[in-house]
């Protein structure tokens, strides 16, 4: 399992965005910044309360479009595409149009 937290701060919904690969299954999720830990980037963020999550498979036709449309409304599109390069380099992605 590939486990990931992005600490984006303003920039984002929440602040915090987890992703989470098993196997062919991709879970992006928005998180509340967990300001007990601190507010710092360097603060731990495990327990930082879920408020809204994204479960796709890699073999869909369409995930890489949903990934990018559920980050798009959480963050920026840099930050977007950020999330989905460290994806990308745990998981092949089906392409979107067939070979």
């Amino acid at each position: 399992m590939a486990k990931k937290t992005f600490k984006i701060g303003e920039y984002c919904k929440g602040g915090v965005i987890t992703v989470e690969i098993t196997g062919k299954k991709i879970a992006v999720i928005g998180k509340d910044w967990d300001t007990s830990a601190g507010w710092t980037k360097g603060s731990s963020q495990v327990n930082a309360k879920e408020w809204t999550r994204l479960e796709v498979l890699a073999t869909e036709n369409d995930v890489f479009w949903s990934l990018k449309e559920f980050l798009e409304d959480l963050t920026t599109s840099w930050w977007s595409d950020q999330v989905i390069k460290w994806i990308e380099s745990k998981v092949d992605l089906k392409p979107i149009w067939p070979c």
